[in-house]
């Protein structure tokens, strides 16, 4: 492995493109602790800090976002509404005429779906910045205690002008849009895929703190079933990080193989085609996606309620059914939705009647089944199937962070570590930039960091 990594960085271009991704990574980081200065930093930091509420919020968001939300840095927003605009165009594209019609144009048409793309982005940052700054601005303190916003920036009556107010929706508004470009520059100029590789080194950059913490907190002894955390609980935790892991691994790459058959052609002297392919189908076909539809839909009737929990017992008993890994009853819907989601998404983005036309097209049959309509009934029989273990298997690694946060003891930001979206995201996007790396040292007759 040494002597492979060792031939990596002696090809020029791909030591030029590593270290490239390298300095725009570093640049994100960097911009991702820069605070926002109308934002007084040390209140926000200890209604964040705690455990539950909207500590477990913002680090739910952050995982999918490459935000920090918890000291409200420039980069507050993430790459979240990049990547929510490219999921309705996506969405659009299998519903509405004209992105359909935009989306077989080929290049064009991809060049001016990322240009709508762009300018839907502006559009939900300039909204949700709004919304987030007036967050700020509605948590009023108590009497004596100090507000959200920072004195500096407060007028004689205590409250913020407007201009201020722009101008934190424009700085915020401007970082997402930065990181969008940086994103793109990693995909022009670096490797891998740019808006994966900021949102992992976001989730990869929490683990040395989760670490931290988790020896802070464990003592190196037996300490039994009394709720802290010991040595068997460490050693819980390893073999449970690294079972996750090759789970997620497997089912990563995962497929099921349909054999295809290509038709013979016979022009002058010669016999064409008639070779055996495989048609392969992803047992997680839907990605990350379905888990982050779900807790995003979990998540907001948890707060509301949680708000709520202050006026009324039943509120708070609403609390105890919806808020986040509170439950049997939160977990079980939050399954339900995984698995609707997976459904939904695999619908939207895989038309089994279109694979079966051009299969078709390009004359390669399944054996057994006449191309046209019984091909994709075949197909659409195989992708259900395959869909329900995938939607099983994301189930399984969604609530694994709940179990591991309340059956151990620890805390949500180390579990998830343990499942969830952060570890799908990291586990497909370095599985992503290897075969990337394999790529260029596969045309210059290297052997694959994979390869045996």
């Amino acid at each position: 492995m040494l002597e492979k990594l060792r031939v990596v960085f002696t090809i020029p271009e791909l030591r030029q493109k590593i270290f490239l991704t390298v300095l725009f990574l570093a640049i994100y980081r960097v911009g991702y602790h820069i605070p926002l200065p109308v934002i007084n930093q040390g209140v926000i930091a200890q209604a964040t800090g705690q455990e539950g509420g909207l500590g477990d919020f913002v680090d739910r968001v952050a995982v999918f976002s490459a935000s920090n939300l918890r000291e409200a840095t420039i980069f507050g927003l993430g790459i979240m509404p990049y990547i929510s605009a490219s999921i309705i165009f996506q969405l659009l594209g299998s519903v509405w005429k004209p992105i359909e019609d935009l989306r077989k144009e080929g290049e064009t048409g991809r060049k001016k779906i990322n240009e709508y793309t762009r300018y839907l982005t502006v559009a939900l940052c300039l909204i949700q910045s709004w919304f987030y700054v007036r967050l700020y601005l509605m948590a009023q303190p108590a009497a004596g205690e100090a507000g959200l916003i920072d004195p500096a920036f407060l007028n004689v009556a205590g409250q913020m002008t407007f201009a201020w107010q722009i101008t934190a929706v424009a700085i915020m508004t401007c970082g997402t849009i930065f990181l969008m470009w940086l994103g793109e520059q990693i995909d022009e100029f670096g490797i891998g895929n740019g808006i994966s590789l900021l949102i992992m080194a976001g989730i990869v950059a929490q683990m040395p703190g989760a670490a931290a913490q988790l020896i802070r907190d464990a003592e190196l002894e037996l300490v039994g079933l009394t709720g802290r955390i010991g040595v068997e609980t460490l050693i819980v935790l390893c073999v449970l990080f690294v079972a996750v892991v090759v789970g997620v691994v497997f089912i990563t790459l995962g497929q099921r193989r349909i054999p295809t058959q290509s038709a013979k052609h016979v022009r002058g002297r010669r016999v064409y085609g008639g070779t055996r392919q495989y048609l392969p189908l992803r047992i997680n076909q839907a990605g990350v996606m379905p888990i982050i539809f779900a807790s995003s839909l979990l998540m907001l009737p948890g707060m509301v309620f949680q708000y709520l929990s202050a006026y009324g017992p039943i509120w708070a008993q609403m609390y105890q059914i919806f808020g986040p890994g509170t439950g049997f009853a939160y977990n079980l819907m939050y399954v339900g939705a995984i698995y609707f989601f997976c459904y939904f998404w695999v619908a939207i983005t895989f038309n089994p009647k279109e694979m079966a036309e051009n299969l078709k097209d390009y004359g390669t049959f399944i054996p057994g089944y006449r191309p046209g309509r019984r091909t994709a009934d075949y197909l659409e029989r195989v992708l259900e199937r395959i869909t329900y273990v995938g939607a099983g298997f994301l189930a399984i690694v969604a609530i694994v962070p709940m179990i591991v946060s309340g059956g151990l003891g620890v805390s949500f930001t180390i579990a998830s570590f343990y499942g969830g979206t952060g570890l799908l995201i990291a586990v497909s996007v370095a599985f992503d930039l290897v075969q990337k790396i394999d790529s260029h040292l596969v045309m210059r007759n290297y052997r694959g960091l994979l390869e045996g």
